[in-house]
């Protein structure tokens, strides 16, 4: 497993690189294994995509610290999401209502709807998410190394 960190508007990015078997491979990871990427109070670690799903899907999972923002309003215009509250209470703003997501709810928010996640509590919350279709975690990933290079 390889570790680096680079900053982005004065942000430290931790970024974990582990080696990934391609497609025709189970993928089985151990809790908080993948490729992470951490952003402030956020982490997204990310458990398939690219080659070994064949960019059909992308799945991660995303962990907001207490009293922390998400990522902010944003939308994707070709793809779908899907989030799984796993751990704490996550509110999501999906479409112009935030609603209170605590563990074990799901959202389904459409490609196009303005959407947000973020953590009002006083524990860590954490979604699992998937991307559909993938290619999420590319871009992502050049992101990050565009906003280093800046940096």
């Amino acid at each position: 497993m390889r570790f680096w960190t680079r900053r982005f508007c004065g942000v430290s990015i931790r970024l974990i690189d582990q080696a990934r078997p391609q497609s025709s491979t189970p993928i089985i990871l151990a809790p908080g294994d993948g490729r992470a990427y951490e952003i402030g109070a956020m982490r997204g670690v990310f458990k398939a995509d690219g080659l070994e799903t064949q960019d059909r899907y992308c799945v991660s999972e995303w962990s907001v610290e207490p009293g922390q923002r998400g990522p902010g309003p944003h939308h994707h215009e070709a793809n779908e999401e899907l989030f799984l509250v796993t751990e704490g209470t996550m509110w999501f703003l999906a479409g112009e209502d935030w609603v209170a997501a605590p563990t074990g709810t799901f959202l389904r928010i459409p490609a196009g709807v303005t959407h947000d996640f973020e953590n009002r509590g006083d524990v860590r919350a954490t979604a699992f998410n998937v991307f559909i279709p993938g290619g999420f975690e590319a871009s992502f990933s050049e992101w990050a190394d565009a906003a280093a290079d800046r940096s």
